[in-house]
Formats: structure tokens, C-alpha cells, sequence
């Protein structure tokens, strides 16, 4: 074990520059692979909670509001809002209809802004009641928009897909541009990696020749190149680790958590579930390319 040990070292000193590239490499390419899963799962987490559970808001009139099917300065009767109702469980494209009032909307304003100061310019009073729809089929949502925001009573129509959806498409497109530019990495670390072992392998071309002659096996013989390569995808996935996990200490968790309070994020589960994923897909990066080089060059 000692031989070997000292073989590492002294490759990993030989091809320093090369060791150092590979870490370099890797570490990139698995920080963007690890951007690209957190990505997707803050998508996934997104649509979860907004997207498919409800897609349609109607807002009902206050003695404040206008525009709509709003009366100047008369808010929503009782009768209106229960003809809003049947009328929309009547349609077949509505699953089923939620009714949110004043106090719960006003008590959900409180939550998302309890930090901020204008949590105390409204009342329960000037908050809207609202109906929120939950659809059969969410890309048939343009019958039901048109059909509420004609019926007496209602303040505004709000479509939750046509605003998210922009954002949806945004967040897939960066997460499949930073997956593929990580695949495009990943598969240079991987030359790399072979490359470094072939050199390796050539500069000790003569030891390699006298072990095979005093009998030594082949994982013995192999056993050196793949500490090399391990050492350089162990540091890269630390690397990369770190540099996601800081990314996400200071962008989600002390930004975007506190500034846009109304959408479900991302926590540190999601990241050490990333963290996982990508030191299995640097190990593996580093052994594949180890065994597949030094089986063509090395012909053990």
C-alpha cells in the first residue's frame, strides 16, 4: 500500500498542471450541474403549490374599487357573490371552486409582509374576497376567464398561468442551458482525465512493464491512476459543493427569500439532495475515464 501511495504523489507531482485543470474543469461543470437540479427543483416546487392547485383568481368588488363589473363605490352583495359562485361551479371546465374572504385574504397579507412596514396601511375591510378556481384541465382557462369577468360583482379577473408561465419558460430554458453547458464540461473533464492518465501511464511505462513481469495483478498495476483521478474528482466535487451551496447561502437564502416573500423556495434538503447528485456524477467521471484509458493504453 505504501508503493502505491507513493505512486499517487508522485504522479499527481508530475502532472500537476494538468491535475490542476481537471480540478478546475470539474469543479465548473458540476457547480453548473448542481445550478441546473436546484433550478429544476425550485420549478417543480413553483408549479406545485401555484400552478397546478389553482389558476384562476376572481377578484369581487369593494366600495373602493373600480373598473370591472364594479358599481361607483358599492361593493359585492350577497346575492352576487353567491350567483359568481353557482355560476362558476356550473361550468364543466371548473373543478372546484374556493372561496377566500376578506379576514383570510387580510390574514395572508399579514404573513407575506409581517417584516415590512406596509403591513400596517391596510384593514380586513379593504382587502378583496376572492374566488379561486381550480380547473380540470389548466390550458382551458380562457372559456372561464371570459365567463367571470362578465358576471355583476366582479372586480378582476387574474389568470395565474399567463403570469407564471413566462417565468416557467424563463427558469426551464436557464436550467436546460446550464445542464447542457455542464454535459459539454463534464465531458472535457472526462478527456481530461484520460489524457492525464495516458501520460502518466507512458511515463511509467518501464515500472508498469517490470510489475507485469514479477507478476503483479492488474489492479495493482491500476490501482495508482485511479487514486490520481479520485483525488482530482474528490476536489472537484468539494469545489463545486461549496460553490453551489455559498451561491445558495447568499442568493436564495439572505436574498431572494426575504425580498419575494410569495413563493415557495428552495431549502437546504433540496441543496444537500444536489450535493449528493453531483459528487455520484463526479466519482463516476473520474473512475469511467480511469479504466476505459488505462485499458486501451496500458493493456492489462
Amino acid at each position: 500500500m505504501r508503493h502505491t501511495l507513493r505512486e499517487t504523489w508522485s504522479g499527481l507531482r508530475r502532472n500537476l498542471a494538468m491535475t490542476v485543470a481537471v480540478v478546475v474543469t470539474m469543479a465548473v461543470s458540476l457547480s453548473l450541474f448542481g445550478l441546473g437540479l436546484l433550478t429544476s427543483m425550485e420549478v417543480d416546487l413553483v408549479k406545485g403549490r401555484w400552478y397546478d392547485r389553482i389558476e384562476i383568481s376572481v377578484f369581487l368588488c369593494i366600495e373602493t374599487t373600480t373598473g370591472g363589473m364594479c358599481g361607483e363605490g358599492r361593493g359585492t352583495t350577497e346575492a352576487q357573490r353567491e350567483a359568481i359562485r353557482q355560476a362558476l361551479e356550473a361550468n364543466p371546465e371548473v373543478q372546484e371552486v374556493f372561496y377566500e374572504s376578506k379576514e383570510a385574504a387580510y390574514e395572508e397579507f399579514r404573513r407575506v409582509f409581517r417584516d415590512s412596514p406596509i403591513v400596517g396601511t391596510r384593514t380586513a375591510e379593504q382587502m378583496q374576497d376572492s374566488f379561486r378556481i381550480k380547473l380540470v384541465n389548466p390550458e382551458n382557462y380562457q372559456g372561464v376567464v371570459s365567463e367571470a369577468a362578465s358576471l355583476q360583482g366582479v372586480q378582476n379577473v387574474q389568470d395565474l398561468q399567463s403570469i407564471f408561465e413566462p417565468l416557467f419558460r424563463w427558469l426551464n430554458g436557464l436550467q436546460w442551458a446550464t445542464i447542457g453547458m455542464s454535459v459539454l464540461l463534464l465531458l472535457a473533464a472526462g478527456l481530461q482525465i484520460a489524457n492525464t492518465i495516458r501520460m502518466a501511464a507512458f511515463t511509467r511505462r518501464r515500472e508498469i512493464g517490470i510489475m507485469r513481469l514479477v507478476g503483479a495483478s492488474n489492479f495493482y498495476i491500476l490501482l495508482p491512476f485511479l487514486l490520481e483521478s479520485l483525488v482530482a474528482g474528490i476536489l472537484g466535487v468539494i469545489v463545486s459543493g461549496v460553490t453551489v451551496a455559498t451561491g445558495y447561502l447568499f442568493l436564495i437564502e439572505r436574498n431572494a427569500k426575504t425580498s419575494i416573500r410569495t413563493l415557495p423556495w428552495i431549502d437546504w434538503s433540496h441543496v444537500a439532495g444536489a450535493i449528493l447528485a453531483m459528487a455520484a456524477v463526479g466519482l463516476a467521471l473520474a473512475i469511467i475515464p480511469t479504466l476505459l484509458a488505462t485499458r486501451r493504453y496500458l493493456r492489462i
